[in-house]
């Protein structure tokens, strides 16, 4: 079964067989969609064919839904290409990449403010994303609770996380796959992140990590780490637990250091044991990568790190697959030597410019509420003043026709009745992109008003036949006369059907 379908043979028209437009020069006959072609083809052709067909993807760069980089120096795409054909799970064979990978994790731990010595080594690993990193720190907290639970002979079969309802969609995975409880903590009309008071009161003996959110995904804010951090500390000396904090900063992580240096957040909270980030995101490298921290190589159960040595030398491992590419490692540590943390800071307050500017530009528009907040992701997440749910999804595809890909989407749980749209501003989102897009939002909007104030109309007439006594030439015709004996106005409101469950995010 193929699980992921964008668009249905009978909507394209073409049957099983893709049809070349200029590769049309090196093949004659059409090439079949879904079964392996008979005959090999020329490279030429093979690139022709398939370059044509992907002019029909978006732009990345207007594509505003997503947090992942879309841009990168041509210096480091060249390295990129150098690194392409490493495997780096042959650690032995390729040593050096795995020193790269060891000072990125010793780069980020520090920057997360780890209690790590000068000489010491940092407890991390690179995955392919947060989701995969969300899975390993969920699983060593899972593993410590049991082992734990089963030392004092108490059940453990049955763990929980508290996280806020805002969470994305990678948590309710974890959840799912490795059996865990998801207590979600709900939203409400105002405040769209985990209220730290009510997580608080959710957990309980069961309870594996609280899951915080350094830049949600619905709206960008930071919640407030320290307070959650304070209010466990005190109930955990109340009841004997010792439930822990994980940080979700994937999008918020390579943010708040460099903006926002006072802002507490990272280890040196006691109760946060691990943090994971995203690479792709506002670490700005294309995407495939993402970080994991640990507080302490206590906070990292053993048994859950493998030793293999076939590959030519002892390699502890812990991840959830094996082979993956090197380049997006090597690119990150490229970023972390080409901008330091001066360079970041530039990047990360540009993007907050750009941010303020599509911000004020949208409240002088008049028509729009902002519920992102300014202290969190450079993202500018808003709704449409006074209007149906519906309005938000036409703008979104109004939007389309210039090129801008714009999400719109109901919030969670208690918070529904209200659709949001979403710009998240890049690196490559600047200002001269950021008053384009604004002159494209209002001609977006203006079609709406007109709409919604000039309603198409649906007539509805009720014919009968009747007899004619119509004579042509002396005689009589047969022909049945139409007669109009009612008619009826309907106004059309066409209603968008939305989907329950978590918005889709990028990871």
């Amino acid at each position: 079964m193929v699980l992921s379908v964008v668009s249905r043979e009978s909507e394209e028209g073409s049957s099983s067989f893709v049809s070349p437009v200029f590769a049309s020069r090196y093949v004659q006959e059409p090439v079949p969609r879904y079964t392996m072609p008979e005959k090999s083809m020329s490279k030429d052709a093979a690139y022709q064919l398939i370059h044509d067909e992907l002019l029909l993807d978006s732009s990345p760069r207007l594509n505003l839904a997503s947090f992942v980089t879309t841009w990168m120096e041509p210096e480091c795409d060249k390295l990129i290409m150098e690194g392409i054909n490493k495997n780096y799970a042959d650690m032995d064979e390729y040593p050096v990449t795995t020193e790269l990978q060891n000072r990125c994790v010793n780069i980020i731990a520090r920057l997360f403010n780890a209690p790590v010595l000068s000489k010491e080594t940092a407890i991390g690993v690179g995955t392919v994303g947060s989701s995969e990193a969300i899975m390993l720190a969920g699983l060593a907290f899972k593993k410590r609770w049991q082992q734990k639970r089963k030392a004092e002979g108490k059940p453990f079969d049955k763990p929980n996380i508290v996280t806020g309802a805002n969470v994305q969609v990678c948590w309710e995975k974890f959840a799912r796959y490795f059996e865990v409880e998801l207590k979600e903590v709900k939203l409400r009309e105002g405040f769209y992140v985990m209220d730290p008071v009510k997580a608080v009161e959710m957990v309980d003996e069961n309870t594996i990590c609280v899951a915080a959110i350094l830049g949600s995904t619905l709206n960008g804010e930071f919640e407030d780490v320290k307070l959650l951090n304070e209010l466990l500390m005190q109930k955990n000396k109340r009841t004997g637990w010792d439930t822990p904090i994980h940080v979700d900063a994937a999008s918020g992580g390579f943010i708040a250091p460099f903006l926002f240096p006072e802002l507490e957040w990272d280890f040196r909270l006691p109760l946060v044991k691990s943090i994971n980030v995203s690479g792709h995101k506002y670490g700005l490298v294309y995407a495939g990568i993402g970080w994991v921290i640990w507080r302490n190589k206590e906070d990292l159960p053993e048994e859950l790190i493998f030793h293999i040595n076939y590959l030519g030398a002892d390699q502890p491992t812990f991840t959830l697959n094996f082979s993956k590419g090197s380049s997006q490692i090597i690119a990150q540590y490229y970023q972390f030597l080409r901008l330091g943390f001066e360079g970041y800071s530039k990047v990360m307050q540009n993007c907050m410019e750009s941010a303020r500017i599509l911000r004020e530009g949208l409240k002088e528009m008049g028509c729009f509420e902002i519920i992102s907040k300014e202290e969190g992701v450079p993202l500018v997440a808003f709704s449409i003043k006074g209007q149906k749910k519906s309005l938000a999804f036409k703008l979104s595809d109004n939007l389309r026709r210039f090129g801008w890909i714009v999400p719109a989407y109901t919030l969670p749980a208690h918070a529904e009745h209200i659709t949001v749209l979403r710009v998240v501003v890049r690196e490559d989102f600047g200002r001269p992109m950021v008053e384009k897009f604004l002159s494209h939002l209002e001609i977006g909007m203006n079609e709406i008003d007109i709409a919604v104030d000039v309603p198409i109309p649906r007539i509805r007439f009720t014919v009968e036949l009747r007899p004619s006594h119509d004579v042509i030439d002396g005689d009589a015709c047969g022909i049945p006369k139409a007669v109009i004996v009612s008619q009826q106005v309907e106004h059309i409101e066409k209603n968008i059907p939305l989907v329950s469950g978590k918005t889709k995010g990028v990871c």
